[in-house]
Protein backbone atom coordinates (compact mmCIF):
# COMPACT_ATOMS: atom_id res chain seq x y z
CA UNK A 1 0.00 0.00 0.00
CA UNK A 2 1.69 3.04 -1.29
CA UNK A 3 -0.68 5.73 0.50
CA UNK A 4 -1.08 4.65 4.36
CA UNK A 5 -3.67 6.83 6.54
CA UNK A 6 -3.06 7.09 10.10
CA UNK A 7 -5.49 9.07 12.49
CA UNK A 8 -3.65 12.18 12.53
CA UNK A 9 -0.51 11.43 9.45
CA UNK A 10 -0.35 10.55 5.70
CA UNK A 11 2.61 8.63 4.77
CA UNK A 12 3.47 8.18 1.00
CA UNK A 13 6.16 5.32 0.31
CA UNK A 14 6.51 4.44 -3.60
CA UNK A 15 9.46 2.76 -4.65
CA UNK A 16 12.31 5.38 -3.50
CA UNK A 17 10.03 8.12 -2.53
CA UNK A 18 8.83 9.08 0.72
CA UNK A 19 7.33 11.50 2.66
CA UNK A 20 4.85 12.04 5.47
CA UNK A 21 2.79 14.94 6.45
CA UNK A 22 0.03 15.79 9.57
CA UNK A 23 -3.45 15.91 8.26
CA UNK A 24 -3.46 19.85 8.69
CA UNK A 25 0.13 20.04 6.59
CA UNK A 26 -1.58 19.09 3.25
CA UNK A 27 -3.65 21.75 1.53
CA UNK A 28 -4.15 19.29 -1.47
CA UNK A 29 -3.29 15.81 -2.53
CA UNK A 30 -3.76 14.11 -6.10
CA UNK A 31 -3.11 12.42 -9.38
CA UNK A 32 -1.91 14.23 -12.19
CA UNK A 33 -2.52 12.55 -15.61
CA UNK A 34 -0.03 13.67 -18.68
CA UNK A 35 -0.25 12.80 -22.11
CA UNK A 36 3.54 11.24 -23.20
CA UNK A 37 5.09 13.61 -25.55
CA UNK A 38 7.23 11.97 -28.36
CA UNK A 39 10.65 13.81 -28.70
CA UNK A 40 12.90 11.52 -29.12
CA UNK A 41 10.44 9.36 -31.52
CA UNK A 42 9.84 12.32 -33.70
CA UNK A 43 13.15 13.49 -33.57
CA UNK A 44 14.50 10.38 -34.91
CA UNK A 45 12.09 10.19 -37.91
CA UNK A 46 12.68 13.75 -38.57
CA UNK A 47 16.28 12.83 -38.86
CA UNK A 48 16.10 9.43 -40.77
CA UNK A 49 13.65 11.23 -43.47
CA UNK A 50 16.29 14.15 -43.82
CA UNK A 51 19.08 11.62 -44.42
CA UNK A 52 16.87 9.70 -46.85
CA UNK A 53 15.82 13.06 -48.94
CA UNK A 54 19.75 13.74 -48.92
CA UNK A 55 20.78 10.57 -50.11
CA UNK A 56 17.99 10.80 -53.01
CA UNK A 57 18.57 14.39 -54.17
CA UNK A 58 22.44 14.66 -53.39
CA UNK A 59 23.97 11.44 -53.86
CA UNK A 60 24.87 9.38 -56.65
CA UNK A 61 23.84 6.05 -55.45
CA UNK A 62 21.17 5.20 -58.63
CA UNK A 63 20.11 1.75 -57.44
CA UNK A 64 18.45 3.09 -53.97
CA UNK A 65 20.50 1.31 -51.60
CA UNK A 66 20.06 3.80 -49.11
CA UNK A 67 15.91 3.01 -49.33
CA UNK A 68 16.77 -0.17 -47.26
CA UNK A 69 18.23 0.75 -44.01
CA UNK A 70 15.73 3.65 -43.84
CA UNK A 71 13.00 1.42 -44.14
CA UNK A 72 14.97 -0.63 -40.98
CA UNK A 73 14.98 2.33 -39.08
CA UNK A 74 11.51 3.98 -40.05
CA UNK A 75 10.50 0.43 -38.54
CA UNK A 76 13.13 0.45 -35.50
CA UNK A 77 11.00 4.05 -34.56
CA UNK A 78 7.50 2.89 -35.24
CA UNK A 79 8.41 -0.34 -32.94
CA UNK A 80 9.75 2.20 -29.99
CA UNK A 81 6.66 4.12 -30.08
CA UNK A 82 4.06 1.77 -30.31
CA UNK A 83 5.19 -0.54 -28.03
CA UNK A 84 4.65 1.08 -25.12
CA UNK A 85 0.71 0.92 -24.53
CA UNK A 86 0.98 3.93 -22.02
CA UNK A 87 -0.07 6.39 -23.81
CA UNK A 88 -0.41 8.91 -20.42
CA UNK A 89 2.41 9.32 -17.80
CA UNK A 90 0.48 9.78 -14.01
CA UNK A 91 2.26 11.69 -10.91
CA UNK A 92 1.01 12.07 -7.38
CA UNK A 93 0.78 15.24 -6.23
CA UNK A 94 0.90 16.73 -2.80
CA UNK A 95 1.02 20.60 -1.88
CA UNK A 96 1.24 21.88 1.96
CA UNK A 97 0.94 24.85 3.10
CA UNK A 98 4.56 25.83 3.58
CA UNK A 99 4.09 26.01 -0.28
CA UNK A 100 5.87 23.04 -1.13
CA UNK A 101 5.08 20.57 -3.76
CA UNK A 102 6.20 16.75 -4.08
CA UNK A 103 5.70 14.98 -7.54
CA UNK A 104 6.10 11.66 -7.73
CA UNK A 105 5.98 9.41 -10.63
CA UNK A 106 4.06 6.10 -10.40
CA UNK A 107 3.06 3.49 -12.89
CA UNK A 108 0.36 3.08 -15.09
CA UNK A 109 -0.65 0.29 -13.47
CA UNK A 110 -0.40 1.54 -9.90
CA UNK A 111 -2.77 4.29 -10.64
CA UNK A 112 -6.30 2.82 -9.51
CA UNK A 113 -4.94 1.70 -6.44
CA UNK A 114 -3.28 4.75 -5.22
CA UNK A 115 -6.43 6.58 -6.53
CA UNK A 116 -8.66 4.40 -4.49
CA UNK A 117 -6.35 5.35 -1.40
CA UNK A 118 -6.31 9.08 -2.30
CA UNK A 119 -10.15 9.33 -2.62
CA UNK A 120 -9.69 7.56 1.25
CA UNK A 121 -7.97 10.47 2.23
CA UNK A 122 -9.95 12.71 0.88
CA UNK A 123 -13.18 11.54 2.42
CA UNK A 124 -11.88 11.06 5.79
CA UNK A 125 -10.18 14.65 4.91
CA UNK A 126 -14.27 15.58 4.21
CA UNK A 127 -15.77 13.90 7.32
CA UNK A 128 -12.78 15.66 9.48
CA UNK A 129 -13.54 19.15 8.15
CA UNK A 130 -17.59 18.47 8.54
CA UNK A 131 -17.08 16.90 12.32
CA UNK A 132 -14.94 20.88 13.09
CA UNK A 133 -17.45 23.08 11.43
CA UNK A 134 -20.85 21.08 13.03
Amino acid sequence: MPLTIFSDKVRFRYKSKNWQYQFDEIKELGLLKKKRKYFLENGAFIAVTAATYYCMLFSDLMYLYYVIPAIFCYSFILATRFGNKAEFVYFVFVKDVYKNEIRTKIASKDRVLIGKQIDDYLDLQFERSVKRTA
